[in-house]
């Protein structure tokens, strides 16, 4: 073997070592997940599900759906905004008598 082959192994081998530590020895210093309350969670959710019905209302009027599944489909989710909505309350009064 040259010297050229034997540098180009060492350069494969080292770059695949690498390569294999950036993959299976992630740095710890990577951005840490933010703990979510539950309250936080909701209102992403409660804003979810609003877009959800302006897209609805949206697909209707295009006429993607029939009368019977567009109310089906909106009253499901007026539902969930409903219950979304009563928790929140909830726990904004929980964290209000807290203080």
């Amino acid at each position: 073997m040259t010297a050229h082959e034997w540098a180009m192994y060492i350069f494969v081998g080292m770059l695949t070592l690498a390569l294999y530590v950036y993959v299976f020895f992630p740095a710890k210093q990577r951005g840490e997940a933010v703990v979510k309350t539950r309250l936080a969670y909701l209102y992403e959710r409660k804003d979810v599900v609003y877009e959800n019905l302006r897209d609805l209302n949206f697909e209707h009027k295009a006429g993607k759906f029939t009368e019977a599944d567009f109310e089906a489909m909106r009253s499901n989710m007026e539902a969930e905004a409903a219950r979304i909505l009563a928790e929140i309350e909830k726990l904004e009064g929980m964290k209000v008598a807290a203080n």
